[in-house]
């Protein structure tokens, strides 16, 4: 603009030079000014555009049903007030098309709602971005968790050594002992540290001679523990299960310092049939009354866990599309023999294998002698007192690590539970006096000055050996900085937003709608939060969009949950990463009825569907499907079509 002022000034200088150099200085200014302005505009759209695409790379990195809790977080910090805030929680109706829910009650996300209100209360707001305020706090309680495991090992063993092999194994096995690192908002990286912390209070409270006061603080550490752990993993029933099966199992076996039951009399066989029959009446019971109460209060929540487990278990091959689904993740198969690997690797498994051996092999001799005296336990000088001893809390962390591992075993996904107990029984064994006794009184070469050297010795050069192989490759992962990168969900998400209205309803896999709720704040059909049985069977409806099916039968059925947009997937449409017969095609085309594609036997009585496969005849756009979608949008992964209208 200023090269046009003066080619003006030039070329009509006669009539020009009427007007006064000040007129023209002024003018100039102005279009100078204008530009700046113009191109400082620029400047902020640019920032803008280039924040909101850095926040949305940062926020699909919440993958699956992550993204989904850190929705509801964010959802808190965007609210006017807070009133305003849990008002929307209580009365939701975003997260499920159609529906009014109250996701306080449907879903464990007490832990964002307090975050939300701690961050929006606390003078941290300029220093601190609300992500990292939330996995900061995750990372801590990580920190905590590892505190707990070094307590109880040490609470164990007697010694501060062994609490820091134990920390220390967790850290070198962390592939196998957490994954905080790449799923941080999972409910059980919030539930596991108050899980631990239970464990070792629990370890504490079961020393003989605790004083009154020191017994009321651990109980209440107990009570406080076990709420905020129940509070926070929607699976913690299963968790108390396990640790009421424990206590039972030790009380039954005169472990635990505990008041004596009719159980405890009688001779040998008679009490191993008393306690038979009242291990087979509380299951039964327990069995009983779950299925009564089921029924009066019609919940049918966890089903597909039993369909599940049935089926995992050898029961009967099922069909059932929601039990197949958990059969064909990796995280629900059986616990791969590489862990073992990697866990040899750092010689945990190795010790935990050498002090379970022994420990199991003092808990048989104790429960043996327990079992067989006739007598009770105050006639005990009469009778003989049993050679071997173990403590009640050896014998609950004993048990516990083995039902861990049982657990683990048939369950890849609940191996955390086991690994990060194996640190510390591994540890403690190493530094137990007691260990170290049992086992040089069986070679005959029992000297306390020989078990003291064992106790520490080997500890402390299992430490060197981890110090020299591990640490340096644990200070380069610290320092490398590392990028999630998927410019096709990015694009996606963009285009979303400033495509689409804030009221669409969007229908497609439950692993993309979260990030999709997250990024976009746009309502939902379906979410990852699989514990809900209608919201499973609308899942399996939606999921017809990878099934043989009509476009008519589609569309009917994602117009009855309100769809405007269906996002298609070619990684699942045409899914490779599953064997044949998992695939998510496979498992709706045998729900179905319909034979699978691809070389391999289908089961007699399925048959040849009428129709071909939906995500792979809309890419044709012949006419029957034109009618009823309209493409909007694509890129290399993904597929968005518009619902039409028209019944």
């Amino acid at each position: 603009m200023r090269m046009i002022c003066g080619f003006l000034i030039l070329r009509y200088s006669p009539t020009l030079s009427e007007m006064t150099a000040e007129v023209l200085q002024v003018l100039i200014e102005v279009i100078t000014n204008r530009e700046e302005k113009i191109t400082s505009k620029e400047s902020v759209n640019n920032e803008d555009e280039l924040f909101a695409t850095q926040e949305v790379e940062r926020e699909i990195s919440f993958r699956t049903e992550c993204g989904l809790y850190y929705s509801y977080y964010k959802q808190m910090l965007q609210a006017p007030t807070l009133v305003q805030g849990f008002h929307g929680l209580i009365y939701d109706n975003k997260t499920e098309s159609m529906r009014t829910i109250n996701l306080l009650q449907r879903m464990n996300i007490y832990q964002e709602v307090f975050l939300s209100i701690l961050y929006r209360v606390l003078p941290i707001q300029k220093y601190l971005e609300p992500v990292y305020f939330y996995i900061y706090t995750l990372f801590g309680l990580q920190a905590i968790y590892v505190t707990a495991l070094y307590v109880t090992s040490w609470l164990l063993s007697g010694t501060w050594l062994s609490g820091l092999l134990a920390a220390l194994w967790y850290v070198a096995n962390r592939i196998d002992t957490t994954r905080v690192e790449f799923t941080i908002p999972l409910r059980e990286n919030w539930a596991l540290p108050f899980f631990a912390i239970q464990i070792a209070a629990v370890t504490y409270f079961l020393r003989p001679n605790l004083q009154p006061l020191s017994e009321r603080r651990t109980l209440l550490a107990i009570f406080i523990s076990t709420f905020l752990f129940s509070l926070t993993w929607q699976f913690n029933q299963f968790m108390m299960l396990m640790q009421a099966l424990v206590l039972f199992i030790l009380d039954s076996l005169d472990m635990l310092p505990a008041v004596k039951k009719n159980l405890k009399t009688g001779s040998f066989l008679n009490r191993i049939g008393k306690l038979l029959l009242h291990l087979f009446i509380v299951l039964c019971l327990t069995l009983f009354l779950n299925n009564i109460i089921k029924k009066i209060l019609n919940l049918r929540s966890d089903e597909h866990i039993f369909k599940f487990l049935k089926a995992k278990f050898g029961f009967g091959a099922t069909r059932d599309f929601d039990a197949n689904l958990y059969l064909c993740e990796e995280a629900f198969g059986l616990l791969p023999l590489n862990t073992f690997e990697r866990l040899s690797d750092t010689l945990l498994f190795y010790a935990y294998i050498f002090v379970l051996s022994i420990t199991v092999i003092a808990a048989l001799i104790v429960a043996f002698h327990n079992l067989s005296d006739s007598t009770n336990q105050q006639s005990m000088g009469k009778t003989g007192k049993c050679t071997v001893d173990l403590k009640p809390e050896t014998a609950y962390n004993l048990i516990h690590t083995i039902l861990f591992g049982f657990l683990a075993l048939s369950t890849m996904r609940m191996k955390y539970l086991w690994t990060s107990h194996m640190c510390v029984f591994a540890s403690f064994g190493l530094c137990s006096p007691e260990i170290w006794e049992l086992l040089l009184k069986s070679v005959h070469l029992y000297n306390p000055k020989r078990i003291y050297i064992m106790r520490y010795s080997v500890p402390i050069l299992i430490l060197l050996y981890l110090c020299y192989k591990f640490w340096p490759g644990m200070m380069d992962e610290l320092s490398e900085l590392r990028e999630f990168y998927d410019p096709d969900t990015v694009e996606l998400m963009n285009w979303i937003k400033s495509n689409t209205p804030r009221k669409a309803v969007f229908a497609g896999s439950m692993q993309l709608l979260a990030g999709v709720k997250l990024c976009t704040g746009r309502t939902l059909t379906n979410h990852p939060h699989y514990e809900d049985n209608s919201l499973r069977e609308r899942t399996r409806a939606v999921y017809q969009i990878y099934a043989k099916r009509s476009p008519e039968e589609v569309h009917a059925l994602l117009r009855s949950f309100g769809t405007d947009y269906v996002i298609l997937e070619d990684s699942i449409c045409y899914e490779r990463r599953h064997h044949r017969g998992c695939r998510l095609r496979d498992l709706l085309d045998v729900a179905n009825g319909h034979t699978m594609d691809g070389p391999g036997e289908n089961d007699p009585d399925l048959k040849p569907a009428d129709h071909p496969r939906f995500c792979e005849e809309i890419k044709r756009n012949l006419p029957s499907y034109v009618a009823h979608f309209t493409r909007v949008f694509q890129n290399k992964t993904f597929h968005v079509y518009k619902l039409s209208r028209n019944k």
